[in-house]
């Protein structure tokens, strides 16, 4: 009996033994010999250099410096520009002024604030000098029986076909600036608006949650409301980093400043004044004295007259302008220090005047140039008022914009005269029962208490 073998045979074993060294040849390895090759092979952890690390921490620091030195100290024109709307920025804002004087040496904030002064000494005696032109005559026009001979008379007859163009005709002659496509378009769309007719046409999309419309005004903005009857337009205005509302209203006449009913203790917000005053349209009026950015509106800053009454203990300071509206229904712009003009009805003071009689006197040196929610009020060659809001401090929405951009806005709608009035949170305007900007602090939706604001009224 031949004895078995556990493993195979030698031939087999042979064979196993032949197999390795081939392995072995070809640069392989047998199955035991692999697993110790791999455990010897291992990579090992590399300990790390501290010097390196440190050597990237400077280099960092290194970039951070020269970047440092060339935004605060460089004299080229583009980083000297954005170093000043930074500048200006901050500065204008009570509560942020840190973000300037933290990281900017004194001597140049110094510097960017006396551009500003210099710019205020300029409009310094600057004064609104237009007057209103003459109405044309209008021709006498003779709606009676035509007499073609002895034997005929003809009777003029108005067709409800005639009546409706004529009140369309003078719808486009007071509200010239809508597209007359677009609006045709949107009243295919939306015949009701016109149920009352043409001198009564409503549309009314300005609300913060609506989307506007689709009508245009020629200057290719987007209309958010028309009111015929009130003869107001509000449109939305936009550019780089910003959005507000621009009002159109028409008829002078129905402008005023009015105060907040508790003066002297606390200001109220825009709707409210409208509301008290039979208002269809309001927007900030007068400044405030404002500590710590704490105040609450109830202490008026420099002198205002409402109705014909006056308020504040003392005219506001150097460089800053009032803009006066009198019984002949014009906007004038002179110094705050100078005599309230005779025949005033309501008056209002800040800085800086932006448009006089028709010239826009700020530009770019005009120590204006912050990004800043914007509140300003003007009149047109054809007298009507021009109220602009934009809104500011929103990333998401709308960073704001300076006084030149505000300028231009106003002037291509024929601004006459426009200043500036007080910004920042206070920037609001309201119209028709809801705000139509938002205010630059979320935690106030209806805006800050304000002493006075600008009223438009409603039609009686």
């Amino acid at each position: 009996m031949s004895h078995m073998k556990l493993f195979g045979s030698k031939r087999s074993g042979s064979r196993l033994a032949k197999n390795r060294q081939k392995i072995q040849a070809a640069g392989g390895a047998a199955p035991q010999q692999s697993r110790a090759v791999a455990v010897r092979e291992a990579p090992k952890k590399k300990r790390r250099n501290p010097l390196k690390a440190v050597a990237i921490v400077l280099g960092c620091l290194l970039v951070i410096e020269i970047l440092y030195f060339t935004a605060i100290f460089s004299n080229n024109a583009f980083i000297s520009k954005w170093r000043t709307i930074y500048i200006e920025t901050a500065m204008d804002t009570l509560s942020h002024k840190w973000l300037a004087t933290a990281i900017i040496p004194d001597d140049i904030i110094q510097e960017v604030l006396a551009q500003r002064r210099t710019a205020l000494e300029k409009q310094i005696g600057q004064a609104s000098t237009w007057t209103k032109e003459p109405e044309p005559e209008e021709p006498e026009q003779d709606d009676g029986p035509v007499q073609i001979d002895a034997d005929v008379t003809v009777v003029p007859v108005e067709t409800e076909e005639d009546r409706i163009a004529q009140a369309r005709e003078a719808f486009f002659e007071l509200f010239y600036e809508v597209d007359e496509a677009s609006l045709d378009a949107y009243v295919n769309a939306h015949p009701e608006v016109l149920d009352n007719g043409w001198d009564n046409l409503y549309i009314n999309e300005a609300g913060l949650d609506d989307d506007g419309t689709d009508i245009e005004t020629i200057y290719g903005e987007q209309i958010l409301a028309i009111d015929a009857a009130n003869q107001i337009l509000l449109v939305r205005v936009e550019g780089s980093g910003y959005i507000g509302v621009l009002a159109v209203a028409k008829d002078p006449a129905r402008l005023t400043v009015q105060v907040s009913s508790r003066l002297g203790v606390t200001g109220e917000t825009a709707g409210v004044i409208a509301d008290a005053h039979n208002g269809v349209l309001s927007m900030t009026g007068s400044g405030f004295i404002d500590p710590d950015g704490n105040g609450n509106g109830g202490i008026l800053a420099g002198y205002a007259m409402c109705d014909g009454t006056a308020y504040g203990t003392a005219h506001m300071g150097w460089g800053y302008k009032r803009l006066e509206l009198h019984e002949d229904n014009l906007m004038y712009i002179k110094d705050a220090s100078d005599p309230v003009g005779e025949g005033t009805t309501d008056a209002v003071e800040f800085q800086p005047a932006l448009i006089i009689d028709g010239t826009i006197v700020v530009d770019s040196n005009c120590g204006w140039t912050g990004i800043q929610p914007r509140a300003c009020i003007g009149q047109s060659d054809k007298y009507e008022i021009l109220m602009l809001v934009i809104e500011g401090r929103m990333p998401w929405r709308s960073n704001g914009t300076h006084v030149i951009e505000c300028a231009e806005i106003l002037k291509r709608h024929g601004c006459m005269q426009a200043m500036n009035l007080d910004g920042g949170t206070s920037a609001i305007m309201w119209y028709d029962g809801e705000y139509v900007t938002k205010c630059s602090n979320q935690s106030l939706p209806e805006g800050r208490p304000l002493p006075t604001a600008f009223v438009y009224g409603r039609s009686e």
